[in-house]
């Protein structure tokens, strides 16, 4: 959602066009009823955009009533140039609703543009003081040093990467045929391939082997960044025992009154200011999250290769000896990085 509100920002002024205040989609494995103003400082944001991009927190009484005319990006193929495509559609019927496209190149952007979309990103979007304050106590209440952990292996991230798992319990198979809809899994040689191109998260087990393999002492202090749900955790917590996790750190009252947008919230400010940070699945959130600790100067940010762990385990490795494979990986392709990672 961050993301798309940059882009959004970024748009509005490739257009010239007037922004509404975004508005968030319902998600109901999230137990989701937050919108714009439960996360972001509405004022601030505004505010901060000023001068770059108009933003209007309600429609107009002569549009209000109006559908807007729906301009889904994602199905273009090839580059996307939203001047030459989308602004005859602005043009003509004056109010539109934009899904932004992945594959329009943002570096390609006017200067004015690409000013408006950075400081989106980094100088407007701030969380609510309320919530702010609750992201702050978290922080404090996580011992120090720590690392934070972006763990994604729930049941609907597991579905919807549509790859083959064995070894996981009845209970979690159970929650993600559930999720699965009508995502069916790759099987064969199809999943062979899907997992050597590193398309599947990396499930607990196999964090805790690879942080190993890093050298990461197993007495690490690491904060979980994860959704509600994750499955096989005891794969991580069997290994290093001192996990932290939102639901033991805040009270009941807190935990209870945050919901996907704000526990995500809650996690991203922590993983920004962690001493340490660590994605096993390199998805929006971490790109994000990635960016701004790059922009603050912390960068003890590491991503696990997923396809480099499958390239190992299909030549049959296991145990000390995919330890010691990763080890070499490493080394050979990152000396700068993975090397020196510690806390």
């Amino acid at each position: 959602m961050r993301r798309e509100f940059c882009d959004g920002v970024g748009i509005a002024r490739l257009l010239n066009a007037t922004l509404v205040l975004p508005k968030f989609e319902a998600a109901a494995y999230w137990n989701e009823s937050s919108g714009f103003a439960d996360v972001f400082d509405v004022d601030y944001f505004i505010q901060q955009v000023n001068g770059f991009v108009k933003v209007v927190k309600e429609l107009p009484p002569e549009i209000v009533s109006k559908e807007p005319f729906q301009v889904d990006c994602r199905k273009r193929k090839g580059q996307l140039d939203y001047i030459e495509s989308i602004l005859p559609s602005l043009l003509e019927h004056h109010y539109i609703s934009i899904t932004p496209a992945m594959s329009q190149r943002r570096d390609r952007y006017p200067k004015y543009a690409k000013a408006a979309l950075c400081q989106a990103c980094y100088g407007a979007l701030r969380l609510t003081r309320s919530l702010e304050k609750k992201a702050s106590e978290l922080l404090e209440a996580i011992p120090k040093p720590f690392l934070s952990l972006h763990l994604r292996f729930e049941p609907d991230m597991v579905a919807y990467s549509q790859c083959e798992y064995s070894g996981l319990s009845p209970a979690s198979m159970e929650a993600i045929e559930a999720a699965r809809g009508d995502r069916k899994q790759w099987t064969g040689e199809l999943a062979r391939i899907w997992r050597k191109r590193g398309k599947c998260p990396l499930t607990p087990n196999e964090t805790a082997l690879i942080l190993e393999a890093l050298s990461i002492p197993t007495n690490t202090n690491i904060y979980l960044a994860a959704g509600d749900g994750l499955m096989e955790i005891e794969g991580l917590t069997s290994v290093y025992t001192n996990v932290f996790k939102k639901s033991a750190l805040l009270n009941g009252e807190d935990f209870t009154s945050v919901h996907g947008n704000t526990k995500a919230a809650l996690d991203y400010y922590v993983s920004i200011n962690s001493d340490s940070y660590m994605a096993t699945y390199f998805g929006n959130m971490d790109k994000m999250v990635a960016a701004m600790r790059a922009y603050k100067g912390l960068h003890k940010t590491l991503f696990l290769s997923r396809r480099a762990f499958a390239e190992l385990t299909f030549q049959g490795l296991k145990g000390k000896e995919l330890m010691q494979a990763l080890r070499t990986t490493r080394e050979e392709a990152l000396p700068d990085c993975f090397c020196e990672f510690k806390l």
